[in-house]
């Protein structure tokens, strides 16, 4: 049994920084996710997306961001259960939690922290008969490591942010990307879709609208597809096929815990501390609704805070905590180091 103060479900960006916070209360923390290794969908889905508002960062590429993370929370020396997900939930006599893994491994807490973003993601596939077959064979719904694609031909299907992000990028990796949409028009920002159209009059990026891509061929590998577009078909060879038509968000088995649920996210009281319709059991990132929530990683952070203070005074009801400043007290790990504040200097002016 593994026991802790704060049990953070998601190891996301939010649940990370939930144990900076919690540590400057003196709280110990253990994460859980499904996910082989800390950092959500900044390390499973876009490592090397650019992300802009992150405050004191004009830009950060998302695996950094997770990585200065796992260096500011490193002194709290928090434990992690990774590959395994948060299955079930049973609340013990005195108020406490247990909560068992789809591997069995039992975490008991005071508190538990929801930090699982969106929840568990699966891509939205296209209606191609074949195309499980190429699957991680040419076939990929996430790019999580562009030099994959470095000197191939590379085929991108769909309209949003995500496929014309990479298609931009890919250009100065690939050897030749291609974008098909079964529209003129695409949903993305104004600003990419300027690019694409930018790069496709400099001849960096294949334009086929409006197409759909119908077939996969290749003998055990990705060699090509067959795109239909208006009353043709024909066949345009390639290395990989990337169709990015986004992700279904799920609760997964979250949903089976009794919390009041809203349009596939929890409710939470936001006029104080984020904690959820169970006592104890708080939700907070974008897991989280409650009226002018915003999806936001900095949102997320916020919310961290106020929810660690909550649940320092559930843990120790009859302390009151003092909050100071790091600027003054700096911080202290576990392990007993400490960063020290700047002390302050008087000059006498003269």
């Amino acid at each position: 049994m593994i026991t802790t103060d704060i049990l953070i479900i998601g190891a996301g960006p939010t649940g990370l920084f939930t144990v900076f916070e919690a540590g400057l209360l003196k709280l110990k923390c253990h994460l859980i996710d499904a996910l082989p290794q800390p950092g959500g969908q900044c390390s499973e889905i876009y490592p090397k997306k650019p992300i802009y508002d992150i405050p004191a960062f004009p830009e950060i590429l998302a695996g950094d961001l997770v990585a200065n993370l796992m260096r500011q929370i490193e002194p709290f020396q928090p434990g992690f259960t990774l590959g395994e997900r948060a299955q079930t939930i049973d609340k013990q006599e005195d108020g406490s939690f247990i909560v068992t893994t789809n591997k069995g491994t039992k975490h008991h807490a005071p508190v538990i922290a929801i930090a699982g973003g969106l929840g568990s993601f699966e891509p939205r596939k296209p209606p191609i008969s074949t195309i499980a077959a190429y699957e991680d064979k040419g076939v990929e719904y996430i790019i999580r490591d562009p030099e994959v694609y470095r000197g191939k031909d590379v085929i991108i299907a769909g309209g949003g942010d995500s496929a014309l992000d990479w298609s931009i990028f890919l250009t100065d990796v690939a050897s030749s990307v291609t974008l098909i949409h079964r529209r003129n028009e695409f949903r993305g920002a104004l600003d990419s879709v300027e690019k694409v159209q930018d790069l496709k009059n400099e001849g960096k990026i294949s334009l086929i609208t409006p197409a759909n891509v119908i077939d996969i061929y290749g003998e055990g590998k990705v060699e090509g597809v067959t795109i239909k577009r208006g009353a043709t078909s024909f066949n345009l060879a390639c290395d990989h096929f990337v169709p990015l038509f986004g992700l279904s968000p799920k609760l997964g088995p979250i949903a089976d815990w009794g919390l009041e649920i809203e349009k596939n996210a929890i409710k939470v009281d936001n006029t104080l501390d984020y904690q959820t319709n169970i006592p104890g059991i708080y939700a907070i990132g974008d897991v989280n609704t409650y009226p002018g929530k915003l999806k936001l990683i900095l949102c997320g952070f916020h919310e961290a805070t106020l929810m660690c203070q909550s649940a320092y005074q559930r843990i120790f009801p009859d302390k009151r905590y003092v909050m100071k400043y790091t600027t003054v007290g700096g911080v202290e790990g576990f392990d007993g180091s400490k960063k020290e504040a700047p002390k302050a200097v008087i000059k006498k002016i003269e």
